[in-house]
């Protein structure tokens, strides 16, 4: 700290400097002409030693200095990436070499000039007039050389863009994802649709909310875990193909694949089922890899993950028999589901039912083995209250969770329709809230009057943003693909 506090008093006492020589060292505009990209593709061509006399007028922030006596070479960063720039006194004359001199790296600068490839071959800018645009108080992290405490990274994610150029190209995947996304549902008919964040009632997931309180009304309400009970509204109202890029939030706890405030894409599809939607979901995410890399093979986490061609399909007591070694297709009784957990160690509670375990031993044993892309569907209808039943089994849901790199990336049904169905499944939820599963969902009379009308046969599908982000981006923690995750507050 007592570093950082000498540099500061020195920064600071430039600042005052310029201020006293009538330099302006936060102007209010400066309009470039070019980016270090546009001089790359437009300039690449030039030869050592060769110049081009076009001015190019450019901003960015000062990563490196190599001052020369009467020269100096500096490296300046823009949106698009870097470029050098060379500043000589005989070009700019002796008071502005003066001014640049005292410059420090990290501050904002904006150069006009030609452009010349030196004798090393690198692209650079002859400097005829530069203009102080904002001064740093702070020094670039770690003596320039790139920021790696993760702590600091994810605290100060404005630090981590500066030092780090590859954190930018993350994000960029990101914006490109949604974005791809956003245009194909477009094309496909859908509407993107908006609804409420705070909700006098938490439901559409198996999650705590957060909760707030609203004067006026002096009502409490909820952080939404999910649209999906408004957006189901919206088909009833005729809204026959929507969706929404929200933001839901869970107050549950923080790991390398929560974060309490995450991304989903959330839509709806009237008279489609979880097949359909399925077959959506494929197409969807294979063209956002596509999109984002080029390609449909990529490396996460030490694997190679294949999008193209077929993606496995298998149930979710299928999946248990093939990768944990536990078969329930053949009906087992609770006390030897309960013999099976425990022989793989796998935990339990006196109150969970015979699917609750089995769900359990799914997640424990199963879910890190599907690296590549698989549907599990057909859950319990127990553990899925929303979702309508499978054809002449009401035991089974048509449900299916997307795996991809060993987490879940989507979870989708065929949306239950019938109002009475829906009350009698909402109602053992609440017994459940009532015996103190805070997860359990919320009994939503508005929602069953809604369903009273009468909505189609539909199917419904969410694919959660951020992990899919982990996944073309081969990042290990959720945090690496949410620009200012949720931290516990520092001692400043």
């Amino acid at each position: 700290m007592e570093e950082l506090n000498d540099q500061y008093i020195q920064r600071r006492k430039k600042l005052d400097d310029l201020k006293a020589q009538n330099v302006d060292p936060y102007p209010n505009k400066f309009v470039s002409t070019f980016s270090s990209a546009r001089i790359r593709q437009q300039f690449g061509h030039l030869q050592q030693e060769a110049e081009d006399p076009t001015v190019v007028v450019l901003a960015g922030r000062i990563m490196t200095m190599r001052l020369m006596g009467k020269a100096c070479f500096a490296n300046l960063k823009d949106a698009s990436g870097r470029i050098q720039i060379y500043v000589r006194k005989d070009k700019i004359g002796d008071t502005e070499y003066a001014l640049f001199k005292t410059l420090d790296m990290g501050d904002i600068i904006g150069v006009e000039g030609s452009v010349f490839c030196t004798r090393t071959g690198e692209l650079t800018i002859m400097v005829q007039k530069f203009t102080l645009l904002a001064k740093a108080l702070r020094p670039l992290p770690e003596k320039w050389h790139g920021l790696k405490d993760i702590e600091t990274r994810y605290r100060q994610r404005y630090v981590d863009l500066i030092a780090n150029d590859e954190v930018a190209d993350i994000f960029r995947v990101r914006s490109n994802t949604i974005k791809t996304m956003r245009r194909m549902l477009d094309d496909k008919g859908f509407l993107e649709v908006e609804t409420p964040m705070m909700q006098p009632l938490a439901g559409g997931a198996a999650a705590k909310p957060f909760i707030t309180h609203h004067n006026a009304l002096d009502i409490d309400l909820y952080l939404r875990i999910a649209p999906e009970l408004y957006l189901k509204r919206l088909i009833v109202g005729g809204l026959e193909r929507v969706y929404e890029i929200n933001r839901s939030f869970r107050n549950e706890g923080i790991s390398t694949r929560h974060n309490p405030e995450f991304t989903m894409i959330e839509l709806y599809q009237a008279y489609a089922d979880y097949n359909q939607v399925m077959d959506l979901c494929r197409e969807l995410i294979t063209a956002v890899v596509k999109e984002c890399t080029g390609k449909l093979e990529l490396e996460y986490q030490g694997n190679t993950i294949v999008f193209a061609g077929d993606w496995k399909r298998m149930t979710l007591l299928e999946a248990v028999k093939e990768y944990a070694g536990a078969d329930f297709i053949t009906p087992k009784t609770l006390a030897e589901t309960r013999k099976i957990a425990q022989d793989l160690n796998v935990p339990f509670t006196e109150q969970d039912t015979p699917y609750r375990i089995i769900n359990t031993i799914f997640e424990e044993c199963v879910e890190k083995k599907l690296v590549q892309p698989t549907f599990i569907c057909d859950y319990p209808t127990e553990l899925s209250p929303l979702a309508k039943n499978a054809r002449g089994n009401p035991d089974i849901v048509e449900r299916f969770e997307l795996f991809i790199g060993s987490q879940e990336l989507a979870n989708a049904y065929s949306e239950l329709n019938d109002p009475l169905e829906q009350r009698k499944r909402m109602e053992q939820q609440l017994k459940q809230r009532e015996r103190g599963d805070e997860e359990a969902q919320m009994l939503d009379e508005d929602y069953l009057r809604a369903l009273e009308h009468g909505m189609p046969p539909c199917g419904g599908l969410g694919i959660g943003i951020d992990r899919l982000v982990m996944v073309i981006t081969n990042s290990a923690s959720i945090r690496d693909v949410i620009l200012f995750p949720q931290m516990r507050p520092e001692n400043v």
